[in-house]
């Protein structure tokens, strides 16, 4: 029985080297774009009733062709295709459109429109700005508590001072901040300030001063964190890379090295086997003059 070649690539080499094929990525993205397409264009009911059958073998060609890329992904990554968060969401992604659209079940197959999410997991670009979101959402979370305590208690003031002139905006605690998240995002609060300063005209002092805390200070240390976040996410992505590069260039060199080291024991062995085959040194009285006298 023949042995396997030695370095000759596995069955699961091969298909590694497909999936990290350029052309398989941006096959995976066209299809996913394809699939969000056929999505929208589902959801005009004449359109849909006309052409229903092929928009149902679309359906099942794209999960059948999903569904195959996991199971290769699987193949080729092995155990560590496990470890990846990532591709834990691409299959409950891909596994709604294998629940069956029956019963209690049937509102879960809406949740096949998630699948345009798959984006965000193949293209590296977007899998660097969540993570750098999540990465940040410690940092975050300490700015949105500051900001929650400034709203609220910006809300009872308000509601204190400006229940009785502007009941519509600040007429309860709820209302009131409702009214200032609007104002914090800028919108249409004019026309609450103008309701108010109507009976109070120094209220403007309440809301420069709100929304210079909230819309200017606070939100831009959010902005601040998620920036850090993504510079840290991006640098941490170079570090890899270097490290990887790094780790590339030391095994080539000791590559190198070790073949330099046979190199130099063939040398050794070679000069080593030519020291043995010459003559030994000649003997005092031996030579080819000592054979001339005898003669004569």
């Amino acid at each position: 029985m023949s042995e396997p070649i030695l370095g000759e690539p596995t069955l699961r080499d091969r298909a590694a080297g497909i999936v990290d094929a350029a052309w398989f990525q941006n096959t995976v993205i066209v299809l996913i774009v394809l699939n969000a397409v056929s999505l929208g264009l589902e959801t005009y009911d004449g359109l849909f009733r006309a052409w229903e059958p092929w928009f149902r073998a679309a359906e099942t060609a794209f999960v059948g062709l999903f569904a195959a890329e996991l199971l290769l992904k699987g193949y080729a990554r092995g155990a560590r295709f496990f470890r990846d968060p990532w591709n834990w969401f691409d299959m409950l992604v891909v596994g709604i459109a294998l629940v069956p659209a029956t019963g209690g079940f049937s509102v879960l197959r809406l949740l096949r429109i998630l699948r345009i999410l798959r984006l965000v997991s193949v293209v590296p670009q977007m899998r660097h700005i969540v993570s750098a979101l999540f990465r940040a959402v410690p940092g975050m979370g300490t700015v949105i508590g500051l900001l929650l305590i400034t709203v609220y208690t910006s809300a009872v003031l308000a509601e204190k001072l400006f229940s009785r002139t502007a009941p519509e905006y600040f007429g309860d605690l709820g209302t009131s901040l409702f009214t200032l998240f609007m104002v914090m995002t800028t919108e249409n609060w004019p026309d609450v300030a103008d309701a108010v300063m109507a009976e109070h005209p120094a209220a403007w002092v309440f809301f420069v001063g709100y929304m210079v805390v909230t819309a200017f200070v606070i939100l831009n240390l959010v902005i601040g964190v998620v920036v850090t976040a993504l510079e840290q996410e991006v640098n941490a992505e170079r570090w890899r890379e270097d490290q990887e590069l790094e780790l590339e260039q030391h095994q080539d060199v000791v590559a190198r090295l070790d073949a330099l080291t046979e190199q130099v024991a063939l040398l050794r062995a070679q000069v080593a086997g030519e020291a043995q085959q010459k003559p030994s040194a000649r003997r005092p009285g031996e030579g080819p003059s000592s054979g001339a006298f005898g003669s004569s």
